[in-house]
């Protein structure tokens, strides 16, 4: 028994050294082999669980730290891993009831506020997930991405941009599946309204620059227009995918942002597919791609409109909207003069169509 407690603990001890070094998959294999010989360690079974749900497992994840829970009812960590693992996998009310349990043993647990004002958010409740973020806040939670989620749903003023963090995060687990989904499911066809106008333009463009390129579906369609092609994005699993199309001349993983700022000039086409819905304020990106273009040179993008009155706000959806008001008064102050601004579908949410704006400018 002695050498098994030994060796279990030898195992624990490893995974955690590979835990923090990162190397998720060989922290897996060795909390499997520790909880093989000293089955139901409440200890194991939550860090087994907080491993899988960072490999994207949280079925798996849940496996584990029910069992957990159940050994140590109290255990805080359990809890809290337990609760994200129910997010993930779709199970709001059970997600929610434990991450209530949580709060009853640990009242100014920020990150439990934060899941807490995610999953009122989700439910539409946005009165009461105001409340909770700002309880996140105040318990020391991620004060950025929680004043981010605090202004989706409550008059606060949105912040300029994104948590960086957030975006990255967001699109790195969604490459895999993120041309399925985007076009099968959510009906895309932002790329296609934008690329349709410059075809319309019958003009071959000589060094093109796709902003936010994700996997490359915009690039593939921009390529037969444009001698020179680059793409950026802040996702490098993003950029994985659109190097893999083999349609750019030149990919960089960067914030579209700091990039256009330290960008060569000297180009004809800058195009931006449902991309600031992610970027915020456009006043740098306007003055950036203003210093870019050369005279002639096409500056087109979709966004989601806001209300009367707000120059860009942040939305329920954690997605950026922008007012045409706003977007006249940046070309008129960077040099574009508008060619079209018009409204379509950008893509569905629940089957619903989300209007978007479409506006091709041309600098003078």
């Amino acid at each position: 028994m002695s050498s098994n407690f030994d060796q279990a603990r030898e195992f624990f001890m490893q995974g955690l050294a590979h835990f923090q070094a990162g190397r998720y998959a060989d922290a897996e294999r060795d909390y499997a082999a520790s909880l093989a010989l000293l089955p139901g360690r409440g200890s194991t079974l939550t860090n087994l669980g907080a491993t899988r749900l960072i490999l994207g497992r949280p079925a798996a994840a849940l496996e584990a730290l029910d069992e957990a829970v159940a050994a140590e009812p109290d255990n805080e960590q359990a809890l809290g891993h337990r609760a994200t693992a129910l997010a993930e996998l779709g199970q709001s009310e059970a997600a929610m009831a434990c991450v209530d349990r949580l709060l009853q043993l640990a009242p100014r647990l920020g990150h439990a506020w934060s899941l807490r004002g995610r999953l009122l958010k989700e439910r539409g409740e946005r009165a009461q997930a105001a409340s909770a973020f700002s309880s996140a806040i105040a318990y020391g939670a991620d004060a950025e991405l929680n004043g981010y989620f605090l202004a989706s749903v409550s008059e606060r003023a949105a912040p300029a941009a994104p948590p960086r963090h957030y975006v990255e995060n967001l699109f790195d687990g969604y490459a895999d599946d993120f041309d399925q989904h985007l076009v099968g499911v959510l009906k895309y066809q932002a790329h296609e309204v934008l690329v349709g106008r410059l075809r319309a333009m019958e003009r071959r463009f000589e060094r093109a620059l796709d902003l936010g390129c994700g996997t490359g579906l915009c690039g593939a369609l921009v390529r037969p227009l444009a001698r020179w092609l680059e793409g950026v994005d802040l996702s490098s699993k993003m950029v994985a995918q659109a190097r893999a199309r083999g349609i750019y001349d030149e990919l960089r993983q960067a914030d579209l942002v700091e990039w256009l700022g330290a960008a060569s000039p000297g180009c004809d086409l800058v195009i931006a597919a449902d991309v600031f819905i992610y970027v915020g304020a456009l006043d740098t990106v306007f003055a950036s791609v203003a210093r870019l273009l050369d005279a002639g040179g096409v500056f087109c993008f979709s966004v989601e409109e806001a209300g009367p009155g707000e120059d860009f706000a942040v939305r329920p959806s954690l997605r950026y909207v922008h007012s045409p008001d706003y977007l006249r008064r940046l070309a008129a102050r960077n040099g574009f003069e508008l060619d079209a601004l018009e409204r379509h579908p950008i893509r569905q949410d629940q089957q619903v169509p989300i209007p978007g704006l479409f506006a091709w400018f041309t600098r003078h």
